[in-house]
């Protein structure tokens, strides 16, 4: 159920929420070390970014109006063998971080190379991150042999145990790049570790149309299935915008959260996701904002919510199809049942993590407010979240983000731009 409260509250202990309600109740029952008041405020859980390739921030807009073949395999793939390494890692996962905290995202999912070092900024920036070490049935630019990618992975996945920010994750980049016996070893990896699996799935009709093609009939879904990917612990898969009825079913058979990634899924031509049907099949389908080098080039999620409501509602004729609230509950509470932490985040209860940001409702195109979350959904901008606070800790105070040097970052950020225009081009 969705609760509004007028001129509410809530209290922090530690790393936890202890008390939500009026600001008089809270006051009453807790007596403060540290307050702060948000007049002309909403007070509302962090967003969750449900597909992510963090460090891509480097290389954004680097390919543009490209089909997802063409972006891959021509522009993306040589610019990573060219330029990604642990530093290219560390500087662009600095940057997105820095995007995503000013846009309101206190969790992200992500899938990239050098995993571990995305992990370690990203809890040094103070976010939370189900992280996943990407394998491929080619040489990555971390490791060259599925048996080095497969070790790396499970060393990571040792070393971010139970941390209480990073979820370690095992992500096979997708049925058409990672043989099928890589694929069931990397399920059962996440599941000797109790790690989520994180992959692309049924992004394209190309994608769709070439299993069914090579796998006597069965689309990835099918396909997967039966290789038992599905199996045995949590799956998160990103896109899922072709599915057949039968998919869908097999999905919500076997506790699948998804994400739909609108911006990316328009901008790349892959077509329009079934949300209304994926969700009303329960299954959890929260939103990603899917990358910088192309396929989206930002990461502001509210921008997202707005869109994944409004593509859903002209793709069926229908105004009532996926209402605000149900947007924005994918960047939150149904987001976090995803990823499998709808017990500690995605919404502020008493019990659980205290992830929390504040959206402005000072300036015109957020004045008047008759019904909140359509604001929230349909009027709110990114630059209207003025603070941000991630397991009890506050890391962005009236626009400032307190974990990272922003001026650094940037600069660094355009360095990299002439380096891997020079890797591609040659120097000018």
């Amino acid at each position: 159920s969705r609760r509004i409260i007028e001129n509410g509250a809530v209290a922090v202990r530690a790393d936890k929420i202890v008390g939500v309600g009026t600001r008089a109740e809270i006051d009453k029952e807790f007596q403060a070390k540290r307050r702060k008041d948000h007049p002309n405020s909403v007070l509302m859980p962090g967003l969750i970014d449900a597909h992510q390739h963090a460090p891509m921030s480097l290389m954004r807009g680097i390919a543009n109006d490209k089909n997802l073949q063409d972006w891959l395999q021509n522009f993306i793939f040589p610019a990573e063998g060219r330029n990604v390494n642990a530093d290219f890692v560390r500087w662009g996962t600095r940057l997105a971080c820095l995007e995503m905290l000013l846009a309101g995202t206190t969790t992200y999912t992500d899938m990239y190379f050098y995993e571990d070092i995305v992990a370690e900024e990203t809890r040094a920036a103070g976010m939370r991150g189900v992280l996943g070490e990407t394998l491929f049935g080619f040489p990555a630019p971390d490791n060259k042999t599925q048996e080095a990618m497969l070790a790396f992975t499970e060393k990571y996945l040792q070393r971010f145990h139970n941390d209480p920010l990073i979820t370690a994750a095992v992500s096979p980049h997708a049925i058409y790049t990672v043989p099928d016996d890589l694929f069931k070893k990397t399920r059962a990896l996440a599941n000797r570790y109790g790690a989520p699996l994180v992959f692309h799935l049924s992004e394209t009709k190309t994608e769709f149309d070439e299993s069914k093609a090579k796998r006597g009939g069965k689309t990835p879904v099918e396909a997967l299935d039966e290789l038992g990917v599905f199996e045995g612990g949590r799956t998160l898969a990103a896109h899922a915008v072709w599915l057949s009825d039968h998919d869908i079913e097999i999905l919500a058979r076997r506790g699948v959260g998804l994400a739909h990634c609108p911006s990316s899924n328009m901008k790349l031509a892959a077509g329009v996701a079934r949300v209304v049907d994926i969700l009303k099949a329960g299954i959890p389908m929260g939103i990603g904002s899917d990358g910088f080098a192309g396929s989206n080039n930002r990461s502001t999620l509210l921008g997202e919510v707005a869109l994944a409501s409004k593509l859903q509602k002209v793709s069926r004729g229908d105004p009532t199809a996926l209402p605000a609230g149900q947007a924005l509950e994918m960047a939150t509470i149904i987001g976090a049942r995803a990823l499998g932490l709808d017990k500690e985040i995605g919404s502020l209860e008493v019990g659980k993590r205290a992830d929390m940001i504040t959206l402005s409702l000072d300036d015109p195109h957020a004045t008047p407010v008759y019904d909140v979350v359509s604001t929230v959904a349909y009027s709110l901008e990114s630059s209207d979240v003025r603070d941000v606070m991630v397991n009890g800790k506050v890391v962005v105070q009236e626009r400032e983000v307190q974990t990272i040097k922003k001026a650094e970052v940037l600069g660094k950020a355009r360095e990299y731009r002439i380096r891997i225009s020079e890797s591609l081009l040659g120097p000018k």
